[in-house]
């Protein structure tokens, strides 16, 4: 799930007097401008009530009766469960807010705290013309050394770093002397559009792209990725399809539908037509700001379709599946899944899911393919629910309860990697160190 450009969330088919979802009831017609009012956490059943300008948002809280225990699944020889000490620990939400899936998806989007961080922007101009937008924490190539392991973020749909859940990633790895970059696909965080294409769940070239110039600019660095959501499923399918010749070193998938069929069935039902709606009016902005592109575009493409899309599908079925080739939006969601390319990973993957994500199916989880691949690693945490995880130290206006697991992780890889490196230094020391008394040998012989 995404933030708005403007830091807000919006749910714009919120029109009717009043939507009961379970056990959530929300009154509502348009989120516009910043927060203001407040939080009230009272007794159980009591009312949570969010003000918006003129509008309010009323939700009947219960008590939170969650399991703590987290499932786990790791390939067979996978030895990243008994080694992460996050994962010993019970997962603990936070209470009032993990009862409803939604209300956790919700708060995290609206209440969660963004870091400040100062960007400097690369642009990358892409094969076809297009462009891409990398932006680099500011000042990192004067304090950093070469050889520091660079992580790369991918956001979600429509995503970018001004995204919460990405600065709080950005800043943990950042404090553990990590080189972070966020990787803004074409059109998101504000980056340029110049062709009449954007980015879709199925195509990798953009982050093949930027994972080799970044390869290219510190050739003496470890390389990882870190994706949430649409950005999880790119970043999945192309450590897939590249398999052994993967330059990366590792990397970790959040949130991640999986199964683009069953993701496409669950959002068009109950409660998740609403992040539906919120999402198509992000992506018909971003269209909207590059219109000009696809004037007079003509072939299968359906602009007024995509102008006025109210759904992800409306936009995907008069836009996205075109400029990849797919038959129809269908054809696109069935090939374009990374459920089917996760037994061809070759590189270590901590995939995290929640048990209760909205728009990433827990029955979309391809768990006996990760079961069969020792490169992988599967979390299930019992709440969550979208991008949210109000859970553990920094709950629940701080980072994710996902972040120091992540980290963690990408630092065992890294200690691990390094370890190796330095043991074939040893060993082309010492090679080098007996060719030289060879060569002593031979000259006093």
């Amino acid at each position: 799930m995404a933030r708005a450009a403007t830091g807000t969330f919006h749910f714009p088919c919120l029109d009717g007097p009043y939507i009961s979802y379970q056990r959530i009831g929300i009154a509502e017609t348009h989120f516009g401008g910043g927060l203001r009012g407040a939080l009230l956490l009272p007794h159980p059943f009591h009312p949570i009530t969010w003000t918006r300008r003129k509008r309010t948002i009323m939700a009947v809280v219960r008590p939170c009766k969650a399991s703590s225990s987290l499932e786990i699944i790791g390939g067979t020889g996978n030895p990243w469960a008994s080694v992460l000490k996050t994962l010993q620990r019970p997962y603990e939400p936070f209470p009032l807010i993990c009862w409803n899936r939604h209300i956790e998806t919700i708060f995290a989007a609206f209440f969660r705290s963004l870091p400040d961080v100062r960007f400097r922007r690369e642009c990358l101009r892409t094969k076809d013309d297009g462009v891409v937008a990398l932006d680099w924490v500011s000042g990192d190539d004067r304090l950093l050394p070469a050889e520091s392991p660079v992580l790369i973020l991918l956001p979600g749909l429509t995503g970018g770093s001004g995204d919460t859940y990405v600065r709080h990633m950005l800043v943990r790895a950042r404090s553990n002397r990590w080189r972070v970059v966020v990787f803004n696909s074409r059109g998101c965080g504000d980056s340029p559009v110049t062709t009449p294409q954007f980015y879709s769940a199925s195509f990798i070239g953009d982050l093949d792209l930027v994972i080799k110039h970044v390869g290219d600019r510190y050739p003496m660095a470890n390389l990882y990725a870190v994706g949430w959501s649409l950005g999880a499923n790119i970043l999945v399918r192309y450590l897939g399809q590249e398999s052994n010749s993967c330059p990366l070193s590792g990397a970790v998938s959040l949130c991640n539908p999986f199964n683009l069929v069953i993701a496409d069935e669950d959002f068009r039902k109950g409660f998740n037509i609403i992040y539906d709606k919120a999402l198509a009016k992000a992506l018909r902005k971003i269209f909207k700001k590059h219109a000009l592109l696809f004037e007079d575009i003509g072939g299968e493409y359906n602009i007024p379709l995509v102008a006025n899309a109210k759904s992800i599908r409306e936009f995907d079925e008069g836009l996205t599946r075109v400029s990849f080739g797919f038959k129809s939006v269908d054809d696109y969601y069935s090939n374009s899944s990374s459920s089917d390319t996760i037994k061809q990973v070759q590189k270590p993957l901590l995939c995290i899911q929640a048990a209760n994500d909205p728009i990433a199916p827990s029955r979309g989880i391809p768990r006996e393919d990760i079961k069969e691949n020792a490169n992988c690693l599967l979390v299930v945490t019992p709440n969550g629910g979208h991008l949210g995880w109000v859970a553990g130290g920094g709950a629940p206006f701080g980072a994710p309860w996902t972040d120091p697991l992540v980290m963690e992780f990408l630092e065992q890889l890294e200690r691990g990697n390094r370890d190796v490196c330095e043991t074939v230094a040893s060993f082309r020391q010492l090679d080098a160190a007996q060719q030289s008394l060879e060569g002593l040998h031979e000259l006093e012989v």
